[in-house]
């Protein structure tokens, strides 16, 4: 939406007339400002002139001579323009003067007769893109000889605003004078606007049908109007404000609209039946043109107004051709209505229409504004086109929306800011708002029409904050319960730092996944991931499906960077997968996949590197595991898409959390993938409501214990389980464990295996001795034999 600086001064006197501090107020406000566009005229040298006289040219039939008057003697040029005559005022382009674009007038010989300047068109002043005749100004338009320029409103200043969908109030003229007349505490001129009935009462009838989709419909009739064009100063308004001009009717109601935020729709009433307009919801298999010429089946749940046999307009949208303004239309039938803001929004999306009156319905306007739009727009169209009012306002309004009033308590911009702020002053801030307020804690605060989105506290305390400055609030984390970067959001970092810092790249793809991903994995039925949940409005057919597993994502970005010859990758990415349901929405998980190719990171003097493989993602995920504070353990399984045999699922608290080890190769060879590919797929549910991630310890200041043990046991026991075991025999005084050794072949037996493993003790408080870390041995080597089997090796 953009306002215009010099139409904002309508109501409201400025202290300041700097468009970077109105702008910067405008964000203060919680408005966005977009950009700031100074507009000017392009043009110099022009007059006002009075045309006296229209003469054949002697030597062309195509052209003309112009005799015109300056106010300061006469002047002759000529035209090739034909939509004008005697008594016509126009802009006169003297010699030496500069029009848009650069062209500089001068005089010109123009088959046998002297041209000392030019007459213009609006498209020769920049003004608009008619150059097929010239600008014709009204009668009493300006003092002959006067600066065309000067009379102009400009120069001024645009500001191209983006609105929030909660700010219905904000989407107008009106509504952005009002708050910066609040902003800087100054007065807000509120227009009365009269209008002069005259004649016999109006014969236009309205009747509601549907209240709820339309609480309140006004009308009224202006007869005898002429259309013609708008007076220049509005069309060069709506031109600066992104409208295009069409006809002085049309015209005002879409002035009148960005004035107030009021949708207006005009009706010729010579072409409704009986003079009748129904408002009701749509029938079934009903069908309207609409202005922009598209045949369109209505919904059940459209609210439409209609005559007394079929729809004429989509309400509160756009308007049907069948009873639209046009050059023969002599009698109006002005609608000002307020249509219900949920219904509307769904009618737009559903008929793929976004107009500027679907934008302010869908999101509430002022219930109280149609008698004033009303009003406005009528004294306007008898204005411009020489129309009359009927008397006989009509306003169906059943079911009257009153103010309400929210609770305040005296605490809660305390509570919400962090930041004192004296009732007295917070209640004089809301009234400078519009709101009206009672009592001391909670304050009663009655909130008007016009602010639809205000219903809590929290929303009082908002309006509050615009006003008070948010750059007047300290900037510090909450403190107390709640207070400070939630747990989940440690552990989510502390993921993304430790894979980083694992060497891995973090990417960020779309949620969307296509049938081609799906069969690629190859994916059977059963497998949760199977079942996928199409969007009804995908970006492309690729992408038509809702990710069930981040696989695809890195798994692509490893093809990518392969096909671009970059052959060492290390990618991970964290974000959702949705799993299908049955309940209405689908099951949303937070997730985080990983995938290394290539050869695994060293320097280039190492020589040979080894090439990524499963140890490479286990590796990984211990690390990971580590890094959050997570026990768990592997289990070897067959799971669809990865390498049976090179990968393994990793089980927290007795459940699955995901898969580590290598891709399937037929999987790979379906993504364009080359070698052998380390992959991770993990449910970070569990990790980011693990205990607590920092937890201070008291380092022991004195020195540790540490000895290796070896065990003997079968060849096919996983080194986890056996290091698990370790732990549980090793007490609270095991600090550190790790394997050094693994060993195969004689003089162990067929099918065994030994595994040593460098233990490190440490007390607290004192110094721990050998006589005390016996029975832990043997405590160690019973956990192992009862747990794995294993026997302890002597020597």
């Amino acid at each position: 939406m953009s306002v215009s600086l010099r139409w904002i001064e309508e109501f409201v006197d400025l202290p300041t007339d700097d468009p970077d501090e109105i702008a910067a107020a405008l964000v203060g406000l919680g408005i966005e400002v977009e950009s700031v566009e100074h507009v000017d005229v392009d043009f110099s040298g022009v007059i006002v002139a009075e045309v006296l006289e229209v003469m054949p040219h002697p030597d062309a039939d195509t052209l003309r001579v112009v005799r015109l008057d300056t106010g300061s003697g006469e002047h002759t040029v000529v035209c090739g323009a034909w939509n004008f005559e005697a008594g016509a005022v126009v802009p006169l382009a003297v010699v030496g003067a500069v029009l848009a674009g650069g062209l500089e007038v001068g005089e010109r010989e123009i088959r046998g007769v002297t041209s000392p300047g030019m007459i213009c068109s609006e498209a020769e002043l920049g003004l608009g893109d008619d150059a097929s005749g010239i600008l014709v100004l009204g009668d009493g338009y300006a003092p002959l000889g006067a600066d065309f320029a000067a009379t102009l409103p400009y120069p001024d200043v645009q500001f191209h605003l983006e609105i929030t969908p909660n700010r219905s109030d904000a989407m107008s003229v009106y509504g952005i004078s009002r708050d910066l007349a609040a902003l800087y505490d100054v007065p807000l001129r509120t227009p009365v606007h009269v209008v002069a009935e005259s004649g016999p009462p109006t014969g236009g009838r309205v009747v509601v049908e549907d209240p709820e989709g339309c609480p309140r419909f006004t009308a009224r009739e202006i007869r005898n109007v002429a259309i013609g064009p708008s007076p220049l100063w509005m069309r060069l308004r709506l031109r600066d404000a992104g409208e295009r001009a069409i006809s002085n009717v049309v015209d005002v109601t879409n002035y009148v609209m960005l004035e107030y935020g009021q949708p207006i729709h005009a009706f010729d009433l010579d072409r409704i039946r009986d003079e009748t307009l129904v408002i009701r919801r749509a029938r079934p298999g009903e069908r309207l043109t609409t202005l922009d010429s598209v045949d369109r089946e209505l919904h059940p749940d459209d609210i439409v107004v209609s005559g007394v046999d079929h729809a004429l307009a989509l309400a509160g949208i756009m308007g049907g051709e069948e009873s639209e303004v046009s050059e023969d239309t002599t009698r109006i039938f002005l609608e000002v209505a307020h249509f219900d803001a949920p219904r509307t929004l769904l009618s737009g999306k559903r008929h793929n229409l976004r107009t500027e009156a679907v934008a302010r319905f869908e999101r509430g306007v002022d219930p109280a504004l149609p008698p004033v739009v009303s009003a406005r727009a009528a004294a306007l169209i008898a204005e411009l086109s020489g129309g009359e009012v009927a008397s006989g306002f009509i306003d169906v309004y059943p079911d009257p929306i009153e103010p309400w009033t929210v609770g305040l308590p005296a605490g809660e911009a305390r509570r919400l800011l962090g930041v004192d702020i004296p009732p007295e002053e917070a209640a004089g801030l809301l009234e400078r708002l519009g709101f009206s307020v009672a009592g001391s804690d909670p304050m009663q605060v009655t909130v008007p029409t016009f602010r639809p989105d205000v219903t809590r506290p929290a929303d009082l305390v908002e309006e509050v904050a615009r006003l008070y400055g948010y750059d007047r609030i300290p900037e510090h984390l909450p403190m107390g319960v709640g207070g400070g970067v939630p747990e989940w959001e440690q552990r989510r970092r502390k993921v993304r730092e430790t894979m980083v810092g694992a060497g891995y790249f973090e990417i960020m793809s779309y949620s969307f996944i296509g049938p081609a991903h799906m069969e690629a994995l190859g994916l059977p039925e059963g497998d949760p991931r199977h079942d996928t949940i199409a969007v009804r409005n995908p970006l492309n057919d690729e992408e038509g499906l809702m990710r069930t597993t981040m696989l695809p994502a890195v798994l692509n970005a490893v093809r990518v960077n392969q096909a671009r010859h970059a052959e060492d990758v290390a990618v991970f990415e964290i974000g959702h997968v949705y799993l299908a349901s049955a309940d209405v929405l689908p099951d949303e998980r937070r997730a985080m996949a990983f995938a290394a190719a290539g050869h695994a990171p060293g320097p280039a003097w190492a020589g040979d590197r080894a090439r990524r493989d499963a140890r490479d993602a286990i590796g990984t995920w211990e690390t990971l595991a580590g890094a959050v504070g997570v026990d768990f353990r592997l289990e070897q399984a067959a799971v669809p898409a990865f390498h049976p045999g090179r990968c393994a699922r990793i089980v927290v608290d007795g459940s699955v959390i995901g898969t580590v080890g290598e891709i399937h190769p037929e999987v790979a060879r379906r993504f364009g993938i080359s070698g052998r590919v380390a992959v991770g797929e993990i449910d970070l549910e569990p990790l980011l409501v693990a205990p607590a991630l920092f937890e201070f310890r008291v380092p022991s200041p004195y020195p540790p214990i540490v000895f290796d043990l070896a065990f003997d046991l079968d060849e096919a026991v996983p080194a986890a389980e056996v290091a698990a075991a370790v732990r549980a025999g090793g007490g609270p005084h095991l600090e550190h464990l790790e394997i050094f050794d693994v060993f195969t072949g004689a003089p162990l037996g067929t099918g065994r295996k030994s595994i040593a493993f460098r233990l490190r003790f440490r007390h607290p408080e004192r110094t721990l001795t050998d006589e005390e870390l016996a029975p832990v041995r043997e405590s160690i080597a019973d956990a192992v034999a009862e747990r794995v089997g294993g026997r302890l090796r002597g020597g």
